[in-house]
């Protein structure tokens, strides 16, 4: 039996970008995954497909709805579903093959099979082809997640779904009620409203996106509302029955409870570390209070042999985060310091505004003790977003008042997913809200909406 550097079990975001990190550094790796294509759910059955699904429901949308503002007039406007799905799929087989190529490239080999734990330094994979056990001197856990199931709405692929099955509905659903006002419950239903179907999202939190700040999430709800989508707050779906129309769902509000009606529910209430068969008790791998993968502040299991990374461990479920650790995983094994901020890590809902965040909201960092200043700019004082029809939200900053550090940055609007990287570095360099401030931003651009907001926490904005 060979003998490997590392072996890493799971081909998604977390461990590809590990395998590829540990084989620069000169370490010997071989990549673990049960799917015929790497990627894990990010690329085949998540983030990439349904930001695919985003921007053609988007162009959809726009042909019927929003050329008019710009002096263009489009008729006779149609949906090729069909055609829209094979794109996504087009999109998501470059990707997967580009990782193919990038495994190859950096000498990485690549093991289709289940792999389990077989002792603190074996893992042994189970393909049709049959077993092949691999020793290696570390074995990283990068299994991912799966998602949640309520009780009393088991998935059945058809009718009750998850976000998998949402991403090829073969035609648009009448109604489509939604259980979750997160990321994937609110960029799925935007694309679905899109399409033509009528939209329900039901949360059980008092605001949507229930992380955010409070001010950005009621102003996307009011947005996604004006865009057709309805939502019940502070209520839940208790029980789901079919009938001649799909289904009957009963929604238990605080004064009602009512019937909807429905041919399609998604259960999008989150997701759950993915470890099934991975034989984490036999080797007497310690989970944590949670039901995560207990990890120290190296990544490093209870058996010294073992780490563990992304979302089978603390913190926030999301495919950078995975692909961060990994990498400091990798760089730990190759004798560099592995650097990894978890108070750093930005946080996208990919809907029409676009909502991205990056450390504390307001309301979190009062409650840690700081006293704080805050500026604000709306979309709609910015010259680059009315060119472009969209001025809906804001930019609001977060500094110490004392120091003027940042300690949080909320970006609802146009490329907000991309806008939130400036505030990201500024965070990681420990900037000032007057650093932000003394940055010259190019004009006219959105990024001049960050501008101001910084230049708002001393209340010396220019265009508000």
């Amino acid at each position: 039996m060979d003998r490997t550097d590392l072996v890493v079990v799971g081909g998604g975001p977390g461990g590809y970008v590990a395998a590829i990190r540990a084989a620069q550094l000169g370490l010997a790796v071989t990549l673990v995954e049960r799917r015929a294509t790497l990627g894990g759910t990010c690329l085949n059955e998540g983030c990439i497909p349904s930001k695919a699904l985003l921007e053609s429901s988007r162009a959809f949308a726009d042909a019927q709805n929003a050329l008019g503002a710009h002096g263009v007039r489009v008729s006779g406007v149609e949906l090729d579903l069909p055609a829209l799905l094979a794109r996504k799929a087009r999109i998501v087989s470059t990707l997967t093959g580009g990782i193919s190529g990038l495994m190859k490239k950096n000498k990485v080999r690549v093991v289709t099979g289940t792999g389990r734990l077989a002792a603190p330094d074996q893992v042994r994979v189970s393909a049709p082809g049959g077993e092949e056990t691999l020793e290696a001197r570390h074995v990283l856990l990068a299994t991912g997640s799966a998602p949640v199931e309520l009780g009393g709405l088991a998935f059945d692929g058809a009718r009750i779904v998850t976000s998998t099955e949402a991403l090829a509905f073969e035609t648009v659903p009448r109604h489509l009620v939604v259980v979750g006002a997160g990321a994937v419950g609110l960029e799925l239903g935007l694309v679905w409203r899109r399409l033509g179907a009528e939209v329900t999202v039901v949360e059980l939190m008092p605001q949507i996106v229930p992380s955010a700040d409070l001010l950005l999430a009621r102003t996307l709800m009011r947005v996604l509302r004006e865009q057709g989508i309805s939502f019940k707050l502070k209520s839940r779906v208790t029980a789901a029955e079919p009938d001649s129309e799909g289904l009957r769902v009963t929604v238990v509000g605080e004064k009602e409870t009512e019937q909807l009606r429905c041919d399609k529910l998604l259960v999008a209430v989150g997701r759950k570390p993915y470890f099934e068969g991975l034989g984490l008790a036999e080797i007497g791998v310690a989970l944590d209070e949670r039901g995560r993968v207990a990890v120290d502040r190296d990544l490093r299991t209870n058996v010294p042999s073992i780490s563990a990374i992304g979302d089978l461990v603390r913190g926030p479920m999301l495919a950078h985060k995975a692909e961060h650790e990994g990498i400091a995983v990798a760089e730990r094994l190759g004798g560099l310091p592995g650097h990894m901020d978890y108070d750093r890590i930005p946080a996208v809902v990919y809907t029409a505004p676009e909502l991205a965040q990056v450390g504390l909201t307001e309301e979190q960092a009062e409650a840690a003790g700081h006293k704080v200043r805050v500026g604000k700019f709306f979309f709609r004082a910015n010259a680059r977003a009315l060119c472009a029809e969209e001025a809906e939200g804001l930019v609001k900053i977060v500094a110490d008042e004392k120091t003027d550090r940042l300690l949080g940055a909320h970006i609802l609007g146009p490329h907000a997913s991309e806008l939130i990287a400036e505030a990201v570095l500024a965070m990681e360099y420990k900037a000032s809200a007057e650093d932000l401030a003394s940055t010259i931003h190019a004009h006219p651009t959105l990024a001049e909406a960050v501008h101001e907001a910084a230049l708002a926490v001393a209340g010396r904005a220019i265009h508000a």
